[in-house]
């Protein structure tokens, strides 16, 4: 399985010399989460629909060199299938197109989440980032970390 980097994508997004979703196309996979921020340009294809719009998505990016599926952490099993079933189904849609060959379909390592971690400031790679959403959660430690200790059982045989 191919995998791209975060910088790997951002230097792409950075490149003039290259176009989102004619020289490569970013899926995101991922549902509601999305609305906390979302690399910009990509498709939205939530997992739960996925398969309901595949012909279409294949038609839209058969001419593309490089697909790169993400979602979260793209650790999950939804990224990788959806990765597969978009290869499967493009294979029988375009047997014998020249395009199959040429088209490379990559998984965007640590999704969207390592992706946003670095680059969530950028407004040309990240856009609708939401702080609520990715603020990491907060405990409220005790003053004194030695209250998160329980007492230790005294035993005092003779």
């Amino acid at each position: 399985m191919k995998y791209i980097t975060k910088d790997e994508l951002a230097e792409m997004m950075k490149d003039e010399t290259l176009v989102m979703k004619k020289d490569y196309v970013v899926i995101d996979v991922r549902d509601e989460d999305r609305a906390g921020g979302h690399i910009i340009g990509s498709i939205s294809r939530p997992s739960a629909e996925f398969h309901t719009g595949i012909d279409q998505l294949i038609k839209t990016t058969k001419d593309v060199p490089l697909v790169i599926f993400h979602c979260a952490l793209s650790q999950m099993r939804y990224v990788l299938l959806s990765r597969n079933m978009y290869e499967e189904t493009r294979n029988n849609i375009l047997w014998g197109d020249a395009a199959v060959e040429k088209q490379q379909v990559a998984v965007l390592r640590d999704g969207f989440v390592g992706f946003q971690d670095k680059y969530r400031h950028d407004p040309k790679l990240v856009e609708k980032w939401d702080k609520e959403v990715w603020a990491p959660n907060v405990i409220a430690l005790p003053a004194n970390l030695d209250d998160l200790i329980p007492e230790s059982s005294t035993n005092t045989s003779t």
